[in-house]
């Protein structure tokens, strides 16, 4: 019995090498390709590239990029009140239990392609994202502060601070994924077969995605780690070492402030883009 050809690798050929195209679109196609093999792992990483990983879904490498973390002060200072004062700060900084939780320098993009590709068309330079349990971070770190005499000091917020140009490098990845899949699939065709067969799509994406396919297989995907750190502006830091006794930002903060207070000078604060 001879194994049914599978369609719809042309369609995908020519809407992953169109740079103008949407990868969303190429991913559908990825999506109907694998449908037509049968091949669910295949389909399961095309969908959650869509629609977005959840919460409890493990990331593949390429969706951890580079961030830094800040958090945003409001100071009422005698006299005056500023506002938007953003201090950068170490994970050890943080309360425990986000410390617990691993939250640092490294932010999960769990995001559909669709709008990582609309944040990008944005065109800033960096966007912020709010771990989670971040509300009950600034409360707490907030009432650190009043505990150590900084009674005028309250955190408004906690995030992470991503470059754009990470996320772009996210979705090119994704893209030369899919490149290498359509490779792949050509380079086990023989001269004069027109559409592939369901065992060359499950050879292409072991290869191309490290999707492995049969009963009661695992989703995986590994991804080259230098992809991960493209163009991200935010990446220069991410790896330096952590002081032994790190002073605490807040304390940080009085003296900057105080400083400015006393000279009546207040900085201009830049507004970036916030992912809810």
């Amino acid at each position: 019995m001879t194994t049914p050809d599978v369609r719809g690798l042309e369609q995908l050929e020519r809407t992953v090498l169109d740079e103008t195209a949407s990868l969303a679109s190429a991913l559908r196609r990825c999506l109907m390709l694998a449908g037509y093999a049968r091949h669910e792992e295949l389909r399961a990483w095309a969908l959650k590239e869509l629609e977005g990983y959840a919460p409890t879904d493990e990331l593949p490498s390429y969706r951890k990029v580079p961030a830094a973390l800040e958090v945003m002060v409001d100071l009422y200072l005698p006299g005056q009140i500023i506002r938007g004062n953003t201090q950068r700060i170490s994970p050890n900084q943080l309360p425990e239990h986000a410390r617990n939780r691993g939250i640092g320098e490294s932010a999960p993009i769990r995001q559909g392609v669709r709008e990582l590709e609309a944040l990008v068309a944005h065109d800033e330079r960096a966007l912020h994202l709010s771990p989670p349990g971040s509300a009950d971070y600034v409360l707490l770190m907030t009432r650190e502060q009043h505990q150590q005499g900084n009674e005028g000091s309250h955190i408004t917020s906690l995030h992470w601070n991503i470059s754009v140009a990470s996320i772009a490098g996210t979705l090119d990845h994704v893209r030369t994924r899919l490149t290498q899949f359509v490779a792949e699939v050509r380079a086990a065709m023989p001269p004069g077969q027109q559409n592939p067969n369901p065992d060359q799509i499950d050879s292409a994406a072991q290869q191309a995605l490290n999707v492995t396919g049969g009963d009661g297989s695992t989703f995986n995907i590994v991804a080259p780690n230098a992809k991960a750190d493209r163009g991200g502006t935010a990446s220069a830091n991410v790896n330096e070492p952590a002081p032994t006794t790190p002073q605490p930002w807040w304390h940080r903060t009085s003296v900057i402030w105080g400083a400015i207070a006393a000279v009546g000078t207040v900085a201009g604060v830049i507004a970036t883009v916030v992912v809810k």
